[in-house]
């Protein structure tokens, strides 16, 4: 890496997701340099670079070793091998979620990366969001919680939804609303509640996942996940009870925005060194909770 103020970040994968959120996000933001572009299929890569002026690459290792910092959009598990390494290559990683869908795998973008001594950040969504981040430092900040709440009711595999993104992202349909949309509803709990230590998990209707969670702090949670609810009943709410009162998260906004305070947080991580909140080895122990949960809903 030559400079944080001018990092040469590169992205990994070309579907809907890199497209409309990570592509854009990486061209316009002030401090970045567009460094290229790989993806699996190599005409999307070049397609994707020439949109926004930047070099799509037929090796992947050649774009790691022309950047500073790499972003993934692709699947988990093809994203996992490729972390490693690019961080093996020196590069600062800028992770989707969940890291991994096999703790092992995610535990080796940790040793990576602590090994290659880079900077990581995943991006899930709410943490670089400004109202919802804001309102999950606050309620971190309160304590005296009794219990919280996060259903996360999608509706990707009705009528009427987004075609591109289900016909483009089949790990989604694969893994379920456990692994797509879990690693949101984690990363809103654990920092206000404190870690899990215990849960149960049950299935429901479609891919419809229940879970109940007792936390380190001594509060208990629950999360309902889905990707199959019918369309008039999707939403995502996340409450919180305690001595406090009762608090309800805010909306978050674009997330091209929130790719950007993620940006900002990596390089900010990168320059001093200092661990980001929501970090590998955080996005690590959420693949193990989740991992947890889904041996649970073999029981």
């Amino acid at each position: 890496m030559t400079s944080t103020d001018a990092l040469r970040l590169g992205l990994v994968g070309t579907g809907p997701w890199a497209r409309r959120t990570h592509a854009p996000a990486l061209a316009a933001h002030p401090h970045t340099e567009f460094a290229g572009v790989w993806g699996r299929r190599p005409e999307a890569a070049a397609e994707l670079a020439a949109e926004h002026g930047t070099t799509a690459y037929d090796d992947v290792d050649a774009l790691f070793a022309a950047c500073d910092a790499v972003a993934f959009a692709v699947p988990p598990d093809v994203q996992a091998p490729l972390a490693a390494r690019a961080a093996a290559a020196g590069c600062h990683l800028l992770l989707d979620k969940p890291v991994a869908t096999e703790p092992e795998a995610a535990r080796a973008v940790v040793k990576a990366a602590d090994a290659a001594g880079v900077a990581t950040a995943v991006f899930c969504t709410l943490r670089y969001a400004p109202a919802p981040a804001a309102w999950i430092a606050e309620q971190a900040a309160v304590g005296g919680w009794f219990t919280g709440r996060a259903d996360w009711y999608g509706s990707l595999y009705t009528p009427g939804d987004d075609a591109e993104v289900r016909a483009s992202t089949p790990w989604r349909a694969e893994r379920g609303a456990l692994w797509d949309v879990g690693p949101h509803a984690l990363s809103v709990l654990l920092p206000i509640l404190g870690d899990v230590e215990a849960l149960t998990a049950r299935g429901g209707a479609g891919d419809t996942v229940h879970m109940v969670m007792a936390h380190a702090s001594g509060a208990s949670s629950t999360a309902t996940l889905s990707l199959t609810a019918p369309k008039a009943a999707g939403g995502t709410a996340v409450e919180l009870r305690g001595t406090a009162g009762t608090f309800t998260m805010p909306s978050g906004g674009a997330a091209t925005e929130s790719f950007a305070v993620a940006i900002d947080v990596l390089r900010e991580s990168a320059r001093t060194g200092t661990p980001a909140p929501c970090d590998a080895r955080f996005g690590l122990r959420i693949t193990e909770i989740l991992a947890g949960a889904e041996r649970s809903l073999q029981y």
